[in-house]
């Protein structure tokens, strides 16, 4: 198995605080079923102590859309290897500009929608991310 489609753990967004800053300070795009927020760093930056070398992901389905805990789960493992089948494209782009990545992927649709589109919807998401500006001061 190649390593550039791992999915470890320093490369999952964990922690309260990083997770709040995302959302407070991050910019979002809609590719259905999947809401992205992204927040892009300098790696040099003076505040950037939290900012991962790797682009750091989180994947979200709402308790409030998907009552059932295993609804949520089969959701957030197949966003997780839809991820992690795609996010070569953003180590590469984070590695070559220099650029710390923290993205959460959220879940949006009102039912479940089949593997395959939740896959498609993340290409296009990382495709975005890729070629997205780089940060903002």
């Amino acid at each position: 198995m190649e390593n550039s489609f791992r999915f470890p753990k320093s490369e999952k967004l964990c922690g309260k605080l990083r997770i709040k800053h995302l959302y407070d300070n991050g910019r979002h795009f809609t590719c259905y079923p999947l809401r992205v927020t992204y927040l892009m760093q300098p790696l040099g930056a003076s505040d950037s102590s939290s900012v991962p070398s790797a682009p750091a992901a989180l994947v979200w389905a709402s308790k409030s859309l998907f009552k059932h805990a295993v609804v949520r789960n089969r959701l957030r493992r197949q966003m997780r290897e839809a991820y992690r089948l795609h996010a070569a494209t953003l180590r590469q782009f984070c590695q070559t500009n220099g650029i710390g990545l923290q993205v959460a992927f959220n879940y949006i649709a009102k039912e479940q929608i089949a593997y395959a589109r939740i896959e498609e919807a993340m290409r296009k998401a990382v495709l975005k991310l890729a070629a997205a500006e780089t940060y903002k001061e």
